[in-house]
């Protein structure tokens, strides 16, 4: 506020009131505005112009200005008891000052003097534009402007906030810079918007940092991580940190050309689903976490030799309880500091890459957790989530959920997808609970949720902001899957938006997985009564483009893990599991597998120990490793196995009848209709010999893989290497093999072509 005498000693009082109210909101930190206070301001008085400098230092016993070219200190008076001082600069003609002109220097009680440039000299850096995308929710690459960013404004290195928070009476940055006092830092209010930023400098990265946020309806101010922070201090600490996410060089391109280019529809691929936290542990060093380069190190070359395509992590993004493996997302921004920093997040991915391996993260839009220094009620009202309870509460999880018809968090959101793709060179995102999403009446009773504006249960904001999520991140991102975890049999979500569909590249087929395990489940003897359940997924198959989960889900809250669900015997246990993943590799579909189970772990996952790597000592767990390993590298190298995945053209039934027997026959055709393989279950533990499969063409069919091979520690019944086809009709071929079944075993015949 300029400070100017008038004419009429009414107007001047009036004024003066003014400043000094600013003064008492400053003082009180409720000063919306800190810039009409602070900084260099024109002042007149009495027909005269003078350049006065003003700040707030609570502790200071002295205070100076050093001005650029001129040798002495100009010393600065104390306005306030409280801590504000005032400087009168020479007045020069080229106005108004620059903000490298000059120098705060500051001696506090028993320390030295300290000098730092003056952050309300620095112009707003957020431009009116900014604001405006900002606003419609289309700031796509909004984390470039909020948050923490470390730059140098005017020849001065410094970092720059930016936070939203539109019903905040005064936000403040704080941190370790400023012995945490909210009074020092207050931020520019940018009005409607609802946006505050500031340039603080000299400050550097590392350092921590919150917002302390005033609600215009509370009289105690609250602290806040930064939403958009790119690091924050490990659990049970809650600051943020400054971080720069520019040092990487990353080393990826002939990966990122490929994947690019690649159709991943008609390609392999196969899915290790990993949670950083309990793959391997080191049991020596009091069973603590692998870091990010110790991963690097030892899961890259793992599944390389297992032949894996992708990785899928359990969610990295910052999150303050271990036991929620990182679904209770606070730290959208921030890849979790248990495993290292954000470079070394970002060499784990580096180096998958250069390995030839994609990466898949879980994402977790659904829901948020309530922590008081998260996203919840983040400035005095219900910014991120619905106010009403029916609406914004999550009754299964106790976590809030998303207001998804608002612009700024429909833009939060994508922007935050976008920058794990940008950033760290994510392949894709496995979207967690998209089926809460999408109904109004999600795990809630009646009375208990809202219908939509024409009366129905479904989400449609929810369902918009999907939608517009996947169009931006294909328009921007060539190559990049986007996978629904979406359990109900809502239509077309893995189709194209302009034909109605979601747009999901992906969905994980949760029907296929619970039938099948179901029926595995089951004592053979009982399985010829569960037959449909083997038969129906091909009733739906090609409605989506399905990926076959194994996923932690199945393996965990009283479960027990996929051998243990087996029956029978150890033998048995191995063989189904064998039989199993034989099955799954067969079946028309991308392949996902929890980690544990390529090996069989016995003991239900926990994220707090390790995997029982001990087990590979038995040849049980090591044949059942073995033919993972092969079954990836037949998925890999045949065509029939995944060209054609989403479409009847890749698949035929040979026999879906044979219900007494439990067995299964059909055939998997690549793009080249004459490219294809014969796959074959025996789901009883009766060895069947003479067992008679049509084929479409004479000649010898080799046996390329067997899941009872003695190698993968099964009985070797087989066929010799292979079959010659007979002119026998059979089913509704003219030719057909006769085949020696082992118990429990698929096994795969493909036609030589000599």
């Amino acid at each position: 506020m300029v400070r100017q005498s008038a004419d009429e000693g009414a107007e001047e009082t009036e004024l003066v009131s003014e400043f000094e109210r600013d003064i008492a909101l400053l003082l009180r930190a409720e000063n919306r505005d800190p810039f009409r206070l602070l900084g260099p301001h024109i002042v007149e008085e009495a027909e005269e112009k003078r350049l006065v400098v003003r700040g707030f230092f609570p502790k200071a016993s002295d205070v100076a200005v050093r001005l650029k070219g001129h040798p002495d200190p100009i010393p600065a008076g104390r306005i306030s008891a409280e801590g504000l001082f005032e400087a009168v600069l020479p007045l020069f003609p080229e106005l108004p000052i620059s903000p490298s002109s000059y120098l705060w220097s500051v001696r506090q009680r028993g320390q030295p003097n300290a000098e730092f440039h003056d952050p309300y000299a620095f112009p707003p850096l957020l431009s009116d534009f900014d604001l405006y995308l900002m606003g419609e929710g289309t700031h796509y690459l909004k984390y470039e402007k909020m948050g923490a960013h470390p730059m140098t404004v005017d020849g001065v290195a410094g970092v720059q906030f930016g936070v939203w928070a539109p019903n905040a009476m005064r936000v403040s940055v704080v941190g370790d810079f400023n012995s945490w006092d909210g009074r020092t830092h207050p931020m520019r209010n940018r009005g409607p918007s609802g946006v505050w930023e500031l340039f603080v400098p000299e400050l550097s990265e590392g350092s921590l940092y919150k917002y302390e946020i005033r609600p215009m309806s509370a009289d105690l101010p609250v602290l806040k991580s930064d939403p958009y922070a790119f690091r924050s201090e490990l659990r049970p600490y809650t600051s943020s940190i400054v971080a720069s996410l520019d040092h990487h060089i990353w080393n990826d391109q002939g990966w990122m050309d490929y994947r690019a280019r690649n159709d991943w529809f008609t390609s392999p691929v196969s899915i290790y689903e990993v949670h950083l936290g309990s793959w391997k542990r080191v049991v020596e060093d009091g069973s603590r976490w692998l870091s990010y380069g110790e991963l690097a190190d030892q899961l890259i070359p793992y599944l390389k030799r297992l032949g894996y395509t992708h990785v899928e992590l359990l969610p990295v993004m910052e999150h303050p309880f271990d036991a929620s493996w990182g679904y209770q997302t606070l730290g959208y921004f921030a890849a979790t500091s248990r495993f290292g920093s954000p470079d070394d997040f970002m060499t784990l991915v580096d180096r998958f890459h250069q390995a030839g391996i994609g990466v898949f993260l879980d994402w977790t839009p659904a829901h948020f957790p309530r922590d008081s220094h998260g996203l919840a009620e983040f400035d005095g009202t219900h910014l991120y989530e619905h106010a009403d309870p029916r609406q914004g509460t999550h009754p299964d999880w106790g976590t809030l959920v998303f207001n998804y018809g608002r612009n700024e968090v429909q833009n939060f959101l994508i922007s935050n997808a976008l920058f794990w793709i940008d950033k760290y060179h994510i392949d894709g995102l496995r979207v967690d609970a998209v089926a809460s999403m999408l109904y109004l009446d999600y795990s809630r009773r009646e009375g208990e949720w809202v219908p939509n504006e024409f009366g129905g249960r479904e989400n449609l904001a929810a369902i918009a902001f999907l939608k517009r999520l996947n169009e931006v991140v294909y328009a921007r991102h060539s190559g990049v899957l986007m996978i629904a975890e979406e359990s109900t049999s809502w239509p077309m979500v893995s189709r194209p938006t302009y034909l109605g569909g979601l747009g999901f590249s992906l969905k994980w087929n949760m029907g296929w997985m619970n039938d099948t395990l179901g029926y595995f489940s089951q004592e053979p003897v009982h399985r010829k009564y569960h037959h449909n359940r083997m038969t129906f997924s091909m009733l739906y198959a090609f409605t989506e483009n399905f990926v076959l989960p194994f996923s932690h889900d199945e393996v965990v809250h009283g479960k027990s893990s996929l051998l243990n669900k087996m029956p029978g015997d150890l033998w048995q246990q191995f063989a189904n599991l064998r039989l199993l993943y034989g099955y799954m590799f067969a079946h028309p579909g991308k392949k996902l597998m929890f980690m544990g189970g390529e090996f069989g772990q016995r003991a239900e996952w926990d994220s707090s120990t390790s995997l029982e790597w001990h087990l590979l000592a038995y040849a049980s767990h090591q044949g059942l490793q073995s033919l993972t390993a092969d079954l990836n590298a037949v998925y890999r190298n045949e065509p029939a196995l995944h060209q054609v995945d989403f479409d009847w053209h890749g698949f035929e039934w040979l026999d879906c009848s044979d219900a007494d027997a439990s067995v299964l026959s059909f055939l998997r055709r690549a793009k080249d209709p004459g490219d294809f393989i014969a796959v074959v279950t025996n789901n009883t533990p009766v060895l069947r010999g003479n067992y008679r499969v049509g084929v479409p063409e004479m000649g010898f069919y080799r046996e390329i893989m067997n899941t009872d091979a003695e190698k993968y520690g099964g009985g070797n019944v087989g066929n010799l290497g292979g079959v010659n086809a007979e002119a026998i009709p059979w089913g509704n071929y003219p030719y057909s093999i006769n085949l020696r079944l082992p118990p429990l075993a698929a096994v795969f015949f493909k036609r030589e072509r000599w």
